[in-house]
């Protein structure tokens, strides 16, 4: 397991107020969440086509109005950065300075870094030469430091100390089922403890659901339990169908992603491509599937693309 960008996207997009009151509470004190709020996805994706800075993650573009009225809207750019990579600095500059020249408005850039490498701490892009200088400093959170806060997030109401608390323990946990099976019950039995709303829980339980993969079996014993739970509390939260909604949506991604696996193949490699691609169709993780999707695209030739798959293969 290296990557969740899909439930990092879902939930982010779910759940934005909370997620920058957990994270970044200095900036939501100054929004004014009245006005409501824009992702701008699509206009995000035309800057991103055009850079050749790196392999993209998670990236959030969003119009916000502020409290103080200053100025009537700005954009705050969001990614999340689920490995190392050497060009993620020069990465956010180039994407902060193509949405400033698009929009002509405040452009503020946050990091969220979910990897593994407590010494991966990116905070600023710089390049100089004879008094000339460029610097771009922006704010990061570490999902990795919320370790060393684990009794402040057990008792911590807001939604996203059961999500970062969740991906940390998804992540640890690795392959151990027994370990996953704990952690999962005690999350998604927690929820029903913090006075969240019906849609709150919801994207939280969806979060977790997605990061933290069980055998159907031991899914559905949690989901029974649950289901007792809301009873005797006379709730009406989490339904079988949207339970099976959340699972099927998960599910739809995977012929979809091993579509553009073979296409992609197909397409640099020929006949080659099209073997390797029914070797590639074994891999029935979302995240596996995401990441070869991501290094498929840079392979420079059909030998390294063999060395991923396979590397994927054996991980799985």
């Amino acid at each position: 397991m290296t990557e969740h960008d899909s439930a990092w996207k879902e939930v982010l997009e779910d759940l934005f107020e909370e997620f920058l009151l957990f994270f970044f509470p200095d900036i939501h004190q100054d929004i004014d969440f009245s006005k409501g709020y824009q992702f701008l996805d699509k206009e995000l994706q035309k800057i991103i086509k055009r850079s050749n800075t790196g392999k993209r993650i998670v990236d959030k573009l969003v119009k916000v109005y502020l409290v103080d009225g200053a100025e009537k809207w700005l954009l705050i750019h969001i990614e999340i950065q689920g490995h190392e990579e050497k060009e993620f600095p020069e990465r956010m500059y180039v994407y902060n300075y193509r949405l400033f020249d698009k929009f002509r408005r405040d452009v503020v850039s946050l990091a969220v870094l979910t990897d593994g490498n407590p010494h991966f701490r990116p905070t600023e892009y710089r390049r100089g030469r004879w008094g000339f200088e460029i610097t771009c400093r922006y704010p990061i959170v570490k999902i990795l430091d919320y370790k060393k806060r684990w009794a402040e997030l057990e008792v911590d109401a807001r939604p996203f100390a059961i999500v970062v608390m969740s991906y940390l323990k998804a992540t640890e946990a690795g392959g151990n089922v027994k370990e996953q099976y704990t952690w999962k019950k005690h999350f998604l039995l927690g929820l029903y403890k913090r006075g969240m709303t019906r849609e709150t829980i919801l994207a939280v339980y969806k979060f977790v659901d997605w990061i933290i993969e069980l055998p159907e079996e031991l899914d559905t014993e949690i989901f029974e339990e649950i289901q007792t739970i809301e009873e005797v509390n006379k709730m009406s939260h989490i339904t079988t169908a949207e339970r099976i909604g959340i699972k099927r949506g998960i599910e739809k991604s995977i012929p979809v992603l091993h579509l553009g696996v073979a296409t992609i193949l197909e397409l640099k490699f020929g006949e080659a491509g099209r073997l390797l691609s029914e070797r590639a169709a074994q891999l029935r993780s979302l995240d596996s599937l995401q990441k070869l999707v991501g290094e498929l695209k840079n392979a420079n030739d059909l030998l390294e693309a063999e060395k991923i798959v396979d590397s994927l293969l054996a991980q799985a």
